[in-house]
């Protein structure tokens, strides 16, 4: 049974569709009026192997903030309702990717409890023309809406561009172990539950 979800979210600022599924191959077509944003969505879905289609409209001529933001809460919408009660998956994911002098770190848990944390030192950055803060935003909007807890960070880095991609990277190898399919049936928890 291939386990995806579309999610649909329209507010005063945004208006998205995102289609997620998580027994894919990388495939992706992403608009989100936001060039740098696409191209880190992308990466996402090639390094998670699931496929990722969005078309996000958002009030570009504020900033991009309500349209990143929203689309990591579609995000972790359509990721926790195509895993469903989680069972039989692997539940915990991590990984390091380096992008040349950057290296992130990303550790999860499909726990049903949305928490993110990490240092991420883009806040203060403009990264092909966006602001490095939003970025964040959207790990953040992923974790909560998705019942993911998120450890993200960076150990080193100097470019923007390569930091930001490496924790998308990280991020999305994380997610695509987390989410694998075990042997076993059950629920990965003592509780029974996730």
């Amino acid at each position: 049974m291939t386990r995806s979800a579309e999610i649909n979210r329209e507010t005063r600022e945004t208006k998205i569709r995102l289609a997620l599924n998580v027994d894919g191959t990388g495939r992706s077509d992403v608009k989100t009026g936001i060039g740098f944003f696409d191209h880190m969505l992308e990466t996402l879905a090639r390094h998670s192997k699931m496929d990722l289609d969005i078309r996000a409209e958002g009030d570009l001529r504020v900033d991009e903030h309500h349209t990143v933001e929203d689309v990591g809460i579609c995000f972790g919408e359509a990721l926790k309702k195509a895993l469903g009660d989680k069972r039989g998956v692997t539940r915990f994911g991590w990984a390091f990717c380096p992008m040349d002098e950057a290296l992130a770190r990303a550790s999860l848990d499909l726990s049903g409890r949305g928490f993110f944390t990490g240092d991420v030192p883009l806040a203060s950055l403009r990264i092909s023309g966006m602001d490095g803060h939003v970025l964040l935003e959207f790990f953040k909007a992923a974790a909560l809406s998705g019942g993911i807890t998120l450890h993200l960070d960076m150990v080193r880095g100097e470019n923007g561009h390569h930091m930001a991609e490496a924790a998308f990277k990280s991020f999305a190898r994380a997610l695509c172990m987390a989410s694998a399919r075990t042997d076993g049936a059950g629920i990965p928890s003592t509780k029974g539950m996730l």
